[in-house]
């Protein structure tokens, strides 16, 4: 199996060398064609004779690679609303090189059918967050690889790094609005300072619309590589960080409606937030798993998040910065 992936990689352009780690045997391929996915994103991906997608990691990405794991995890527990994982390279120094996963046909990105559900008036959150809920308990069952996957959440340095996001969005963000929203935006992170004692498993990270595609099969989670702004944090935490991370995409999803499409869909907006909520913590029930969702956290995880988001347009997308800012805005209309 190793040495399939590492003769496709090879094919693909890879360097030599490269150590390859299998999950399961490649699909057999006609010929080797090879299509770029154009979307906004970290790294680079390609498609592979319509079966595969390699995702190249650019740079290459150092170890811990939790991804890996937790993709080999949600399979052995039976998750099945993701791309099921081939192989993995690495090179000398232990850096992720390359990812390979199963292809899924007519797969549209988040941003794109997202968007057109907003515009068309679509329902979208019953759905997002009955596969959020799903996602969260599937990694909180023990697996072989992963034979205890929750524990008591670490709150230690929570607000400490929430509010070194917030100086640096401020920092890297020339808006006066935003400026003199500083404290507002402070005293909402003050419940981390001492939260509840809450559960923490290994969130997907980085769980927006664009992670999840729509495909001909149904929807499926991808990319586990975690939030690239926020390196260093402890892979262990609340299922409410995910859940802040999707809803606010959700508001990003309504800002780019505006922006691009011309169109207001404030009104999809608050009735998609609310049946997410809804589909989320009765899918969580009826699997078992209330406990893992700490609602509490929400808020101040999500104006954490905005302030990641400005730190990403600073850092990689420059045109971004209207969504977050456009979100912040909303919170707070209407306030002096």
């Amino acid at each position: 199996m190793a040495s399939e992936a590492g003769a496709l990689l090879a094919r693909l352009g890879a360097p030599p060398d490269l150590a390859i780690r299998a999950f399961a045997p490649l699909p057999g391929l006609d010929g080797l064609q090879e299509r770029p996915i154009l979307v906004d994103q970290t790294h680079r991906s390609v498609v592979v004779s319509e079966r595969l997608v390699v995702k190249w990691f650019t740079p290459p990405l150092p170890p811990p690679h939790r991804s890996f794991e937790l993709l080999a995890h949600l399979a052995a527990v039976g998750f099945g609303d993701t791309a099921a994982p081939y192989a993995a390279a690495f090179d000398a120094r232990g850096r992720a090189v390359a990812l390979i996963t199963a292809y899924l046909p007519e797969a549209r990105d988040g941003w794109d059918w997202c968007v057109e559900a907003a515009v068309a008036g679509e329902p979208v959150g019953a759905l997002l967050g009955g596969l959020a809920a799903g996602l969260h308990a599937a990694l909180a069952t023990p697996s072989a690889l992963l034979p205890e996957p929750v524990s008591p959440a670490d709150p230690s340095g929570w607000h400490a790094r929430a509010a070194d996001a917030l100086d640096e969005a401020l920092a890297l963000t020339d808006d006066p609005w935003l400026h003199g929203r500083a404290g507002t935006l402070r005293d909402g992170l003050d419940v981390l300072r001492d939260p509840a004692r809450v559960p923490a498993i290994d969130v997907h990270g980085d769980l927006h619309v664009g992670q999840i595609l729509k495909w001909r099969g149904g929807y499926a989670v991808i990319d586990f590589d975690g939030n690239p702004t926020l390196a260093g944090a402890h892979s262990r935490q609340p299922a409410a960080r995910d859940v802040a991370q999707l809803l606010t995409s959700l508001e990003h999803v309504a800002q780019i409606a505006f922006e691009r499409r011309d169109t207001d869909v404030s009104a999809w907006l608050e009735a998609e937030l609310a049946a997410f909520l809804d589909a989320y913590r009765a899918r969580l029930a009826a699997l078992g798993r209330s406990e893992l969702f700490a609602e509490e956290l929400v808020r101040p995880f999500a104006i954490e998040q905005e302030c990641r988001e400005l730190i990403y347009a600073a850092r990689f997308l420059p045109r971004w910065r209207y969504a977050p800012l456009g979100v912040l805005r909303s919170w707070y209309r209407g306030e002096p």
